[in-house]
């Protein structure tokens, strides 16, 4: 399966999860390297989506944003599929209500693991 086709299924899932605000963010020339395929805000929450085919693999430059949303709070992983999405969400809504009140250290991610800067 395609890329785009996951891509495309996985927006027209996610548009139809309450609270959700979500947007495909285009590459090429004028986007910016690196940054997740998918955007999305649930319930306050940011998530990031690195969509990849079964045998598609995230650069290392797309490993090292998704590990700098992470250090930064937000969720963020390669994904393959709708039910990649479902499961991350739902782990990270979960941990939510496990945590509440609980003050998290965030790991520092150098800035030279960014190409980009």
């Amino acid at each position: 399966m395609k890329e785009s086709y996951i891509v495309k299924a996985i927006l027209k899932h996610l548009k139809r999860v309450p609270g959700c605000f979500c947007w495909k963010e285009h590459g090429g020339m004028y986007g910016t390297a690196g940054i997740p395929d998918i955007i999305a805000c649930i319930g306050g929450r940011f998530f990031a989506f690195e969509v990849k085919t079964e045998r598609g693999r995230a650069t290392k430059l797309q490993e090292a944003t998704l590990r700098k949303i992470l250090a930064a709070g937000g969720m963020a992983s390669v994904v393959r599929s709708v039910a990649d999405v479902q499961a991350v969400i739902e782990d990270a809504l979960h941990r939510d209500k496990d945590c509440k009140g609980t003050i998290h250290k965030k790991e520092e991610i150098p800035d030279e693991l960014d190409e980009r800067i």
